[in-house]
């Protein structure tokens, strides 16, 4: 119950003061758009910036950790596309938009904050070099997936551009990159603007959970219900219990264990609704799934914090 009260509910308070803030207080829509629009569009990309511009990179990417992670996302988005076609008859590009929210996980929003308060601010390297390949790597899976089903005779070099003109555009890729650079050139970030950066990404989580708040409660628990359970039980349990299992076998220390489960543990990102909004497939179910995933999280979390050590 402390891990609950002390870990879990100061961040889904956060994203409470922004769910009432839209439904009582009449807060405008476009205020929570704005808002997340700074955080994912600007904020966390130099949240990530500094993070990973600042990480010892020999000590934080562990091949086994990415490895244990990335086969759960992979499996995850596997069974939301062949389990949205085959069990619930859903047409593939519906499809591959289940598979999205599915495999995203909300490693930046959720994942970060309760990392750090469980584990403390030194926990979070390794969660960078998880996040440093998470948007890019389902982004691309989906955007491949998506464009292959919807190529109406395009050819495969045609279909490899359109993916790779999305990823170019995308900020926390340009923000990963940057960081990377920086943390290899080994070159000081001059102190003024090494305060600049830290203010914008103070600003990240705290503006992040707010909008996320205000964007769920336009929202109403609405579509396949079925389809919706089934996204959130492979997104908090089967995501999860992957990458706990690997990190058995592959035998990853404490600190390695606790990041990669937490982050897959994550219920879906708004990112699943961006992504599904794009392509104008599947956008009641994701947004319902991002809804219903994130308030069962709150009990979720707390189950996979007490089994982790």
């Amino acid at each position: 119950m402390q891990i609950l009260i002390e870990v879990i509910l100061p961040v889904f308070l956060v994203i409470g003061f922004g769910y009432l803030a839209r439904s009582l207080l009449g807060a405008k829509e476009q205020l929570f758009e704005g808002l997340m629009g700074f955080a994912q569009g600007f904020a966390f990309p130099v949240l990530l910036f500094r993070g990973i511009s600042r990480l010892d990179l020999g000590q934080t990417f562990d091949p086994a950790m990415l490895t244990a992670f990335y086969t759960g996302v992979t499996v995850g988005f596997l069974a939301g596309l062949l389990g949205a076609r085959y069990l619930f008859r859903r047409p593939w590009p519906d499809s591959v938009a289940v598979a999205f929210a599915a495999a995203f996980s909300n490693g930046g929003i959720l994942g970060l904050p309760i990392t750090e308060r469980a584990y403390g601010t030194e926990a979070l390297s390794h969660n960078f070099a998880i996040i440093a390949f998470h948007a890019p790597f389902v982004y691309v899976l989906a955007t491949t997936a998506m464009e292959i089903v919807r190529a109406e005779g395009r050819s495969p070099g045609a279909t490899v551009a359109s993916v790779a003109r999305q990823m170019a555009r995308n900020p926390m890729l340009i923000g990963i990159v940057l960081g990377a650079l920086t943390n290899l050139s080994g070159l000081p970030i001059p102190g003024p603007v090494a305060q600049a950066v830290d203010m914008v990404a103070a600003a990240a989580i705290p503006a992040a959970l707010f909008a996320l708040g205000g964007i769920l409660a336009q929202y109403r628990p609405e579509g396949d219900l079925k389809l919706v359970a089934y996204v959130a039980a492979v997104s908090l349990i089967l995501h999860p219990g992957i990458v706990y299992g690997l990190a058995h076998v592959f035998g990853l220390g404490i600190p390695q264990t606790r990041s990669a489960v937490l982050m897959a543990a994550m219920a879906p990102g708004v990112n699943a609704y961006v992504f599904a909004s794009m392509y104008d497939v599947a956008k009641r179910v994701s947004a319902t799934a991002v809804l219903v995933a994130t308030a069962v999280s709150i009990l979720s979390i707390w189950v996979w914090l007490a089994i982790l050590p």
